[in-house]
């Protein structure tokens, strides 16, 4: 009952996470958005090859991609409301379904550059290929960085008795995770559907 009193406590409304956080995530943004403005010109001075090799990507991946990517944001914060309302290790479980998220998400990116790769379009063949591979590489370091942070996040909340600096760990993490998502709903959008 004292540890549910405790956790309850933790609900009331505040910033999540730690204040660093909202400062990477902010840098992170400004940074992404001139990725973003540069798609945007390369759209406009070079529609027909942008639009010619937008149309070979595969969209089905790109979908599949961004369905991995909201269902490990979900798990990651029902792991982070479930374990604030009324702690229970076994609550880690979430953080390893959006671990295994972060997984499918690297694996159909690699299968994605491999099969780009073997029909011979590698990022010298235009400016649009460039930026997709530039733009989604350096979006798959950040699942990686998310992964290893997930990692963090579920081994924080498999213990049995969580503090507010504990709450903290899992708040912080899962700000990085929805980052890492919210950047690729941006990047999905700009290279597989404008």
């Amino acid at each position: 009952m004292e540890r549910v009193a405790a956790a309850r406590q933790d609900v009331r409304p505040h910033v999540p996470g730690e204040i660093g956080i909202w400062a990477f995530v902010a840098g992170d943004l400004i940074v992404f958005s001139v990725f973003f403005v540069l798609v945007a010109i390369g759209n406009r001075d070079e529609a027909e090859v942008f639009t010619r090799s937008r149309a070979s990507l595969d969209l089905g991946i790109g979908v599949a991609n961004t369905v991995l990517l909201l269902s490990g944001s979900w798990f990651v914060a029902r792991g982070v409301a479930r374990c604030r309302e009324a702690h229970d290790p076994r609550f880690s479980r979430y953080f390893s379904l959006a671990i295994l998220c972060g997984l499918g998400f690297v694996a159909n990116k690699g299968f994605e550059w491999g099969t780009k790769i073997a029909a011979g379009i590698t990022p010298q063949t235009n400016d649009f290929y460039m930026y997709f591979f530039v733009f989604t590489g350096i979006h798959l370091v950040h699942v990686l960085i998310g992964i290893g942070v997930l990692l963090l996040v579920r081994h924080t909340s498999r213990r049995p008795v969580l503090d507010r600096r504990d709450v903290r760990t899992l708040e912080t993490g899962a700000t990085f995770w929805h980052l890492v998502d919210f950047l690729w709903i941006f990047l999905f959008a700009l290279l597989y559907l404008l």
